[in-house]
């Protein structure tokens, strides 16, 4: 019995390793700041560009470091990579009224969505923000929870080496 556990958590590890387990974004119904309708399923298409998700609320300060950080890289970044950046307000119904004031008052050029029921930070088993997520082919390559400063170096480089 006990080599039958080890072989099915090999083989559960050997499937998670070739790619086989690998997580897509589910479909979730998401708003722009305009309120149009986005459906996320829009990520796991595949052979597009690479695709950064940057989760994120008004009232997290090193969220908001995050995407300014990031913010001020962006044109540099444009130059020599080509992904797609979204911003997803995890912001709830007594907050998301301050996203957009937010977004143009940084002057935030890149890609603003709003998850005010957070069925996309749930379906990700996302606890809290700042939380980035790559993703290459339709499936997710990074993940990581928490910002400080340099972090946004770490999203370029993985950026740089899945071209």
């Amino acid at each position: 019995m006990a080599m039958y556990k080890s072989f099915s958590i090999l083989l559960l590890f050997c499937a998670f390793q070739s790619g086989v387990m690998a997580q897509k974004i589910p479909n979730v119904k998401l708003a722009t700041l305009d309120g149009v309708n986005f459906q996320t399923e829009k990520f796991n298409e595949k052979g597009g560009k690479l695709i950064v998700l940057l989760f994120w609320a008004t009232w997290c300060i090193p969220c908001i470091n995050e995407l300014t950080a990031t913010d001020d890289n962006l044109e540099d970044w444009n130059k020599s990579t080509k992904f797609d950046l979204y911003a997803i307000s995890e912001d709830d119904s007594r907050t998301a009224g301050r996203v957009n004031p937010l977004v143009k008052g940084k002057g935030w050029e890149f890609n603003v969505l709003l998850d005010k029921n957070q069925d996309l930070k749930r379906e990700l088993n996302i606890a809290n923000v700042p939380y980035s997520i790559i993703i290459k082919n339709g499936e997710i390559i990074y993940r990581h929870q928490g910002y400080v400063a340099g972090d946004e170096n770490i999203i370029y480089k993985i950026i740089k080496e899945n071209q």
